[in-house]
């Protein structure tokens, strides 16, 4: 069987916030977009691109720079470490006219950086961590590039589906590395940057680990990191969560006019996150969960970008409840400060883990990440006809990470931080940041360039949830003082205990998580109607694949035009669902 192709138009809904150029002249972009699409169109000697942005010209935001010897655009969240008062998109482009690529190492923030100089060649750069994506074709002779994965993919007659990285989007709800589901898409890589005919890494993001006092050195880094963060326009408002990462917007930031949490009004998450509102005198708001939580139109699954699962938006169904201009969270604080991705283990009593936990001196790379991504058995039952390897789900998952690790392996010389940096580079719920950071003014605290380096420069067995409570207790002495729901004590080892006992005995009752009953919602908003009507054998699959099944194929649908999936075509036959052939074995 082969997949089936529909005939569809295209329907490329664009992003609010948009950066999009050309490797070529006005005349070249032009042939591609009209600049009535932009608010700022501008050229160097290499690059024309056009930017659309609401923040354009905000401190520390999104903002364009021309003369006669080129022109620069920092796009997103920058804060430049030395700047002589000029504008930061101007000093950008004379430091880069003087010293090339190295001057680029003096921003700190999320953001892309375009900068073309007859002096230089033009280029496109990422941030030192990619938290900015960037996709690029090249087409009828021209490389085009932009923010926005469905408007670089118009430029391109007829885009292809890629099937190994459309099987990893449904497997494991990412697609990994630098590649996307279209054939003639690429993101740029990692820590690189972009020029007419290649890509280049700039060597930023490289671990070596040394010994300091890693709270004290940590408590400072995020108060400045906040000070950096503090005076963002408008009325403020904080996504804010009963844990421990939200939290420290409300410790850091002044003056905020609003927090919001999306949660069931019985949750403990929601009864903590309103006591941590009223402990520092923000007005707080509820939002319900409801058929709102679950947004599957286009709207929300844009901001996917086609490589990401949009489930990680829960709160874009609210948008009209959102009452600011800028918008904080503790995204990525996780990943970046607690060891979100690093492999744990316990002692093994009667098959299972349990307390004191530990990081795993032997880790099964591929189970750790399958658990991390997200992968469900049930993806064993869609279709692989359109690929080359004869494996199961799980030994897809292996191949792949050992690729991706095998190309980045100069930047970490222990298997913790190779498995670290995995974890970032595929970072999963990216699409959360997408959507605010086209809607608001978006800030994300745990990407301030002293805390990656404080990342890079702190051992694993350090880089975690014990050293991350010290560094919070010297930011503010209370901020614990209603304390995660899942997390009741003062204590570490009798947290772990607490919370494997919960686990290990199910007449005992205990904390749930921070999410509703999504499978259970799902029933309730009727989406297998909605969605899958003509589709019973997606039915058939657990609710989070069917959430992926639909992310791809609706913005297949948008992006690609004549060459999008039907939704059927992505499953098995049961005839030929056998647990003797690979496609069976998990």
């Amino acid at each position: 069987m082969s997949l089936q192709m529909k005939q569809v138009d295209r329907d490329i809904r664009p992003m609010n916030k948009e950066l999009f150029g050309v490797f070529g002249d006005t005349n070249t972009f032009e042939q591609y977009r009209s600049p009535d699409e932009f608010d700022r169109v501008v050229s160097g000697p290499d690059l024309t691109f056009g930017v659309r942005s609401s923040e354009l010209d905000i401190p520390g935001r999104t903002t364009v720079y021309e003369n006669e010897a080129g022109a620069c655009a920092i796009w997103g969240e920058a804060y430049p470490r030395s700047i002589d008062g000029s504008d930061p998109a101007e000093w950008a482009l004379s430091e880069y006219a003087a010293h090339g690529t190295e001057a680029l190492t003096g921003f700190n923030g999320s953001f892309l950086v375009v900068a073309d100089h007859e002096d230089q060649s033009g280029i496109v750069a990422t941030d030192s961590v990619r938290s900015r994506e960037c996709y690029y074709a090249d087409t009828g002779g021209t490389r085009v590039f932009g923010t926005d994965p469905a408007t670089v993919a118009a430029a391109v007659p007829t885009p292809r589906v890629d099937y190994e990285p459309l099987l990893e989007f449904l497997h494991f709800g990412v697609v990994f590395d630098d590649r996307t589901v279209l054939q003639q898409i690429s993101r740029i890589p990692f820590d690189s940057w972009l020029t007419a005919t290649d890509t280049h890494e700039f060597g930023r993001f490289v671990y070596e680990s040394r010994e300091f006092d890693y709270a004290a050195e940590l408590a400072e880094r995020m108060r400045r990191a906040l000070e950096r963060r503090n005076d963002l326009p408008g009325r403020k408002g904080v996504l804010l969560s009963g844990g421990y990462d939200s939290r420290t917007i409300l410790a850091g930031i002044s003056d905020l006019d609003a927090a919001y949490t999306v949660g069931e009004s019985d949750s403990s998450e929601l009864t903590v996150a309103e006591k941590l509102a009223t402990q520092y005198g923000i007005p707080h708001q509820a939002l319900s969960v409801d058929e709102r939580y679950l947004n599957t139109d286009l709207s929300t699954v844009k901001y996917g970008h086609g490589i990401m699962e949009s489930l990680h938006i829960h709160h874009a169904g609210y948008m009209d409840q959102f009452d600011v201009d800028t918008i904080y969270h503790g995204g990525l604080a996780d990943t970046m400060l607690r060891g979100h991705f690093q492999p744990i283990t316990g002692v093994e009593v009667f098959d299972r883990k349990c307390p004191p936990y530990r990081i795993d001196p032997d880790p099964d790379i591929a189970n750790h990440f399958a658990e991390k991504f997200g992968y469900l058995p049930a993806s064993e039952m869609l279709s692989r006809d359109t690929t080359v390897f004869e494996e199961s789900g799980k030994e897809f998952l292996r191949r792949r990470v050992d690729e991706v690790l095998d190309r980045w392996d100069h930047r970490f010389e222990r298997l913790y931080d190779g498995m670290a940096l995995f974890g970032i580079l595929n970072q999963p719920s990216r699409p959360f940041r997408f959507q605010l950071s086209d809607q608001f003014v978006e800030s994300c605290v745990s990407l301030d360039a002293e805390l990656i380096e404080w990342h890079l420069a702190t051992p694993p067995e350090h880089r975690n949830t014990q050293t991350y409570l010290r560094a919070l207790r010297k930011l503010d002495d209370n901020i614990l003082h209603h304390r995660p729901p899942d997390r009741p004590y003062d204590s570490y080892t009798f947290n772990q205990i607490d919370n494997f006992l919960r686990r290990a005995m199910p007449f005992v009752s205990g904390y749930q998580g921070p999410w509703p009953d999504r499978a259970k919602l799902y029933d309730q908003c009727g989406l297998d109607e909605k969605i899958f009507s003509e589709s019973p054998d997606v039915q058939e699959l657990p609710w989070r694949l069917k959430l992926r099944v639909n992310d791809i194929t609706t913005w297949l649908d948008s992006t690609t035009g004549d060459s999008s999936i039907d939704p059927s075509d992505l499953v098995q036959p049961k005839d030929s669902q056998t647990t003797a052939g690979p496609y069976g074995r998990s």
